[in-house]
């Protein structure tokens, strides 16, 4: 299966009453983009960067937020080393590490933090699981 067709068919797939995520991606730890839906924002170097910091130093990114294509999202409870979550107005974002990659889910309302975070971490434990 390539890259794409797990961004197509398993991020942006139904979250329930025909809704899906606004963006997402799957990038290496360098921030390459593998693939990703058609209106997920570039990444600039330095947000990789302090997004894989947090990953390595969990609470790094709380103070200043999470940035994304210059937006700020407020950093909320992930789990250390593992998953970031955020928070933007009516929407936020979830990023899961694997070994050998980010997986990035971007969602606004109606679909739920909850939605995205089941959506983005269980391909991110299937990939885990995959030894990626």
């Amino acid at each position: 299966m390539s890259w794409q067709s797990y961004v197509d068919d398993h991020l942006m797939c139904d979250v329930g009453d025909g809704h899906t995520l606004a963006s997402a991606a799957i990038t290496g730890h360098d921030g390459s983009v593998w693939a990703q839906s058609a209106n997920f924002p570039q990444l600039k170097p330095d947000e990789v960067k302090g997004i894989m910091k947090d990953f390595d130093e969990p609470g790094h990114l709380a103070p200043t937020g999470l940035h994304l294509a210059g937006n700020k999202y407020m950093v909320i409870q992930g789990e250390p080393g593992a998953v970031i979550r955020g928070k933007k107005g009516s929407g936020g974002i979830t990023i899961k590490k694997t070994g050998q990659a980010l997986v990035f889910g971007i969602y606004e309302e109606p679909v739920t933090p909850g939605q995205c975070n089941m959506v983005v971490e269980r391909l991110g434990d299937y990939l885990v699981d995959q030894g990626m």
